[in-house]
């Protein structure tokens, strides 16, 4: 049962870290402001930008617990 709840557990993990890119980019209104500044660049801008590794970190984290789940104890 607990080896169970651990594996269902995985994949919500799994599951959060491959929806938040998306839930993060796909509400535009959210972030489509041009304040606040960073450099002079609006928000609009640097907040996709900051995405982009953050979507790389998430991938790799979802990855690794993929690959944990199937050759770790």
């Amino acid at each position: 049962m607990a080896r169970t709840g651990h594996h269902r557990l995985r994949r919500v993990a799994i599951a959060v870290l491959l929806l938040a890119p998306a839930s993060g980019l796909l509400w535009v209104p959210w972030y489509a402001g041009a304040s606040p500044r960073l450099a002079g660049t609006p928000f609009f801008y640097w907040y996709q930008l900051a995405w982009v590794p953050g979507c790389g970190l998430c991938l790799l984290a979802a990855y690794a617990l993929s690959r944990h789940g199937r050759n770790g104890p």
